[in-house]
């Protein structure tokens, strides 16, 4: 646990630093344009690309040692910064005002792909729990990482807030590069002990080749390896490749071929429909995404329109305690026996907090809303991240969680980029100029932000019926059973120790990766492995099948 509590350290410094930039970047845009559709682009721009390129990061994530991934995030966000500040002194202030302007988007562009970057430190951790955690005490690790997210959310929105309203863009900018070098320098001393690759774990298995249908190549081969799914033979070991072979399958099928195999789409939607009503769970969280894109896009605005930047950054400080207080709770109680069923209970309490915290223009109301909203959130996060480290094979959630998080990230833009112009330009004039005061003054009151307020709690009604729906339906009952019934266990060897137990002093320890419980059946480490390419091909005989 130290080695994680080290990572946790990392974590908080380089998510303070993405979140300060993020938030004052926001703040910035929102003060100097007063546009909601500049902002509400913006937040769906992060989302969209966090939804394009979290399957990629799962790769990589599978496919490196952890830490070399979190380096590897680290320096990518320190050069887009770097850049970002380039383009800050470079160009002229009022080119980078104007959101018509190249210049403007340019620099937000920027900033924004080295926050997305973030988000495959962020897959990495997730895996870096199971790696490090034993299985029945990674609910209570987890709401450490959302504490820590807390504290991170807490702090930054204070100083985002107060950066930009005493110090301006350029001074804050410089804040971030420097804070970013920093977590760089510090990561480089923390240790996460992982003896081998995730993914290599299901290689000797052909577990990624067999998920996409095709046939692994023999080890040493001189020819190329069968293209995932096409069905190929291949070569015998030390065949040579004559130049009518070299002429049909050039070089570039060659590599597309090898990435196909790492990706491995195929095997990862596999596993995910192998593990009874898992794909439900993702679709679930996907449409509770799609209506929190609502309050992604507007609740800055919403927040901009009551207060000044710098009383609105201190509030949002003061209400992320709510991470603080929700993660440590789930740090010291844990998430109950039915991680599932708590993952339902808190988005029921969101929709209820979602559709009353701007019922009436209070600043008051909304601040104490939010902070039940973010006490609420870490324990959200841990239950889902909880389910996929216990039923997914550890060689493949980095794949997984990059999957399920590209699914579930991909409909909060949707609607962040349909709520902000319906906002601007129909919703939020119709109730402070047209009819709409009238018509619904007795359910909102009155004010310059019911447009928005409207929004929310049309939002938050569409969110508590699909979590009642979820709550009658067949795969609830499904999931809550088999998490119930399995287990997994990454000794302290790590993959490859999970592999052989034998090696690292532990016959017993041979936790197979999201394996029913069978008391009093040791099983090989052969057996676990031959069980993992079968629930990678998706085929009857896997768990919970």
């Amino acid at each position: 646990m130290k080695s994680f509590h080290h990572v946790l350290v990392n974590t908080l410094l380089a998510n303070v630093t993405t979140s300060f930039l993020w938030f004052a970047l926001t703040f910035w845009i929102y003060i100097e344009t007063r546009s909601v559709l500049a902002t509400g682009i913006i937040g769906g721009s992060y989302m969209a690309l966090v939804a394009l390129c979290s399957l990629g990061f799962g790769v990589v994530v599978d496919h490196m040692r952890k830490k070399n991934v979190m380096m590897l995030s680290s320096v990518i966000t320190f050069g887009a910064y770097l850049l970002a500040g380039g383009i800050f002194v470079a160009l002229p202030r009022e080119s980078l005002l104007r959101v018509d302007s190249p210049a403007f988007w340019l620099f937000i562009l920027v900033i924004l792909g080295g926050s997305v970057v973030e988000n495959m430190r962020n897959i990495a951790l997730s895996t870096t729990v199971t790696l490090l955690v034993p299985d029945g005490e990674r609910d209570r690790a987890n709401g450490l990482v959302g504490a820590v997210q807390g504290i991170a959310f807490m702090v930054t929105s204070v100083f985002s807030g107060l950066a930009i309203g005493l110090l301006g863009m350029g001074p804050t900018l410089l804040i971030a590069i420097l804070a970013t070098g920093g977590a760089l320098i510090h990561l480089t001393s923390v240790r996460i002990p992982e003896d081998r690759v995730a993914a290599a774990a299901e290689q000797p298995h052909g577990a990624a080749a067999s998920a996409a249908g095709g046939t692994p190549a023999a080890p040493g081969a001189g020819g190329t390896p069968a293209a995932p799914g096409a069905g190929g033979t291949p070569a015998a070991p030390g065949a040579p490749v004559g130049a009518e072979a070299a002429a049909a399958a050039p070089a570039q099928v060659s590599m597309l071929a090898a990435l196909r195999g790492r990706v491995d789409l195929a095997g990862s939607v596999a596993v995910v429909r192998s593990v009874p009503g898992l794909t439900a769970l993702i679709a679930f969280t996907c449409f509770n995404n799609l209506v929190g894109g609502i309050y992604m896009a507007l609740m800055d605005p919403y927040g901009l329109e009551l207060l000044s930047p710098q009383a609105w950054g201190i509030v949002l400080g003061v209400t992320s305690t709510g991470f603080l207080i929700g993660g440590a709770i789930i740090a010291r109680t844990g998430l109950g026996r039915n991680p599932v069923r708590t993952l339902l209970l808190v988005n029921v309490g969101v929709a209820v907090i979602g559709g009353t915290f701007a019922i009436r223009e209070s600043w008051v109301l909304f601040a104490v809303g939010i902070l039940v909203f973010m006490t609420m959130m870490p324990a959200a996060e841990a239950a889902e991240q909880t389910i996929l480290q216990r039923v997914v094979p550890f060689s493949r959630q980095g794949r997984v969680f990059g999957f399920a998080q590209s699914i579930e990230s991909a409909a909060t833009p949707v609607s962040a980029f349909v709520v902000a112009p319906l906002a601007e330009f129909w919703v939020i004039p119709w109730m402070r100029e047209g009819s709409g005061q009238e018509t619904l003054g007795w359910l909102l009151g009155e004010g310059s932000a019911r447009g928005i307020a409207l929004i929310f709690l049309g939002g938050s009604v569409v969110m508590l019926g699909a979590v009642l729906v979820a709550f009658a339906s067949p795969q609830y009952r499904r999931l809550s059973a088999h998490y119930a019934g399995v287990r997994q266990s990454i000794p302290a060897g790590g993959p490859e120790a999970a592999r052989d137990p034998e090696a690292a002093g532990d016959p017993e320890a041979a936790g197979s990766a999201g394996e029913p419980e069978a008391a009093g059946e040791p099983e090989a480490a052969e057996e676990t492995g031959a069980r993992e390419e079968t629930r990678a091909r998706g085929e009857p005989g896997a768990a919970g099948e």
